[in-house]
């Protein structure tokens, strides 16, 4: 036969870890709860992140074209419209730059695109582009 003391002793074991589990059971689904939480709130944080990347992408290139449109009075350039113009009024690079008052090597550039010409210097432009053979001839003769 059993002892006494130790079926007691079990039935009181038994019972305690029984209440135990009913009082810890809350806190478990609360905590799994807060984890599956805590992993979706992660989950959208990233996706806000790399939507914030694209954005800060596709909004740092429209940049420099809308300074352009901002000045919408400002004189344009085209590289082979300005090769054409000095052509057809049949200057070389070096006359060219002279009439506007840069390097021969600048008005080459630019013809080639490979870079553009300064602000100060597109009221130049503006007035090489009006001008005829004739008024390119006397300019230079002036010069």
């Amino acid at each position: 036969m059993p002892n006494l003391a130790s079926l007691l002793k079990g039935e009181i074991s038994r019972i305690s870890k029984k209440e135990a589990r009913a009082e810890s059971l809350p806190q478990k689904k609360a905590s799994a709860q807060y984890r599956s939480e805590i992993a979706a709130l992660k989950r959208r944080v990233l996706q806000l992140e790399k939507t914030v990347r694209a954005l800060a992408k596709t909004n740092a290139k429209p940049q420099p074209a809308a300074q352009d449109v901002s000045m919408e009075g400002a004189i344009r350039f085209s590289p082979s419209g300005f090769a054409s113009l000095r052509r057809r009024l049949g200057l070389s690079a070096a006359e060219t730059g002279a009439l506007i008052g840069v390097s021969d090597q600048s008005i080459y550039k630019w013809e080639d695109g490979k870079s553009r010409p300064r602000e100060m210097h597109m009221p130049a432009i503006a007035a090489f582009r009006k001008m005829t053979k004739r008024a390119a001839a006397a300019a230079l003769e002036a010069l």
